[in-house]
C-alpha cells in the first residue's frame, strides 16, 4: 500500500487521517484503508499480533468522527444476547423491555472474535449485514453510521472457532497493522511519555458528516472498462487451478465499493486502475482458499493473486 499525500486527498478525509496519526503513528496507510472501508459501509477483519494498536486505532476513529465507541471482548461463555441485547421483564409495568447490548454504538470493536461460538459470531454477523438485530421477534435498527473492526490473533489457534468462508466474506478488507520501525516506535515512546494523545483527541468530522460522505462516494463514477477489469479478476480466481475457493459475486461488488470508496479519499470523482490493483488483495484474499495439494506446492492465495493481476488485461481507461 502506497499512501498519498495529505494534500492531495479529499479535505475532510485529510482532517480525519491527519487526527488518527496523532495516535497512531507510521500506520497512515492502513488508516486510509480503515477510512475507505468506512465510507464504502464495510466492515474491517485486522489480524495481527496482540499489542500493535489495534484497539487505539478504532477508538481513535471513533473519537474523530464523534461517535459511540464500543468494546466487545469475545469469550467462548459469550451470548448472542450479550451482544445484540436482551428483553427483561418489567414488574411495575407488567411489561417486557429492551436492554440494548453493545452493537448499539457507531464504532464497534469486536476483540478476538474467533475465541467465541459459532452462534454468538452469527449474530454478530447478522447485525453487520442488516445493519439490525431481531429480539424476541422485533427487529431494531442500528446507529448510522455503524462500523465493526473484528480481531483476530494469527499465531493462537487452540480453544479458537475459526469463521467460516461464508462469515469471512461479510468483511468489505482484511488489514494487518504490523509492528512499527525502529523510529516509529521512539517517536511513540516519546509521545506517550506525558500524555495518553487519545485523551485529548478532539473530532473532527460528526457521524451525520460521515454519513453524507458515503453518500458522496456512491456517486463516484466507475467506467466500462475498470467494471469489466474488476469482473475478469473475480473470475479469474474461480478458474485458477490451485484456487479450491474463489470470490464470490459479493466479494466483486465489495471491491466495486471499496474502489470507489479509495478513489474519493484520494480526492478524485472517478476510478483508476491502480485502484483496483491496490485493493484486491486486501478485499480478495480472505475469500479464497488454496486447493491442498497446490498448498504443499507452496502456492499461497497473496501468490496466485499476484499471478492474476499479472497476466489480467489493465483497461486503458
Amino acid at each position: 500500500m502506497n499512501p498519498i499525500k495529505l494534500d492531495q486527498m479529499h479535505p475532510a478525509i485529510a482532517k480525519l487521517i491527519d487526527n488518527i496519526e496523532k495516535v497512531l503513528i507510521g500506520k497512515r496507510s492502513v488508516i486510509e484503508m480503515m477510512v475507505a472501508a468506512i465510507l464504502a459501509n464495510g466492515h474491517v477483519l485486522l489480524e495481527d499480533v496482540p499489542g500493535v494498536g489495534k484497539t487505539m486505532l478504532v477508538r481513535a476513529l471513533a473519537k474523530s468522527i464523534g461517535g459511540e465507541f464500543k468494546r466487545i471482548q469475545f469469550t467462548p461463555d459469550l451470548l448472542p444476547t450479550d451482544v445484540t441485547g436482551v428483553a427483561i421483564f418489567n414488574q411495575q409495568t407488567m411489561e417486557f423491555e429492551f436492554r440494548q447490548g453493545p452493537l448499539f454504538a457507531n464504532v464497534i470493536l469486536a476483540d478476538e472474535i474467533n475465541r467465541t461460538s459459532p452462534k454468538t459470531q452469527s449474530a454478530l454477523l447478522e447485525a453487520m449485514e442488516e445493519r439490525s438485530v431481531t429480539v424476541d421477534g422485533t427487529t431494531y435498527r442500528l446507529a448510522n453510521p455503524f462500523f465493526v473492526m473484528a480481531t483476530q490473533n494469527p499465531l493462537e489457534y487452540e480453544g479458537t472457532f475459526p469463521l467460516p468462508e461464508a462469515q469471512l466474506d461479510r468483511f468489505l478488507m482484511q488489514l494487518r497493522l504490523g509492528y512499527p520501525t525502529v523510529d516509529e516506535e521512539m517517536r511513540m515512546l516519546s509521545r506517550f511519555s506525558d500524555v495518553n494523545p487519545l485523551t485529548e483527541l478532539e473530532p473532527v468530522l460528526s457521524a451525520a458528516d460521515l454519513t453524507q460522505l458515503q453518500k458522496e462516494v456512491a456517486a463516484i463514477k466507475v467506467s466500462e472498462g475498470v467494471k469489466e477489469y474488476i469482473v475478469r479478476l473475480c473470475h479469474r480466481t474461480r478458474e485458477h487451478h490451485h484456487i479450491y475457493l474463489g470470490v464470490s459475486p459479493r466479494g466483486s461488488l465489495a471491491l466495486y465499493k471499496a474502489v470507489q470508496a479509495l478513489a474519493f479519499v484520494r480526492g478524485r470523482d472517478y476510478v483508476i486502475p491502480d485502484d483496483v490493483k491496490e485493493l484486491v488483495p486486501l478485499v480478495f484474499a480472505h475469500r479464497m482458499i488454496v486447493k491442498p495439494e497446490a498448498r504443499l506446492e507452496g502456492a499461497t492465495v497473496d501468490r496466485v493473486l499476484t499471478v492474476i493481476l499479472t497476466e489480467t488485461r489493465v483497461p486503458v481507461s
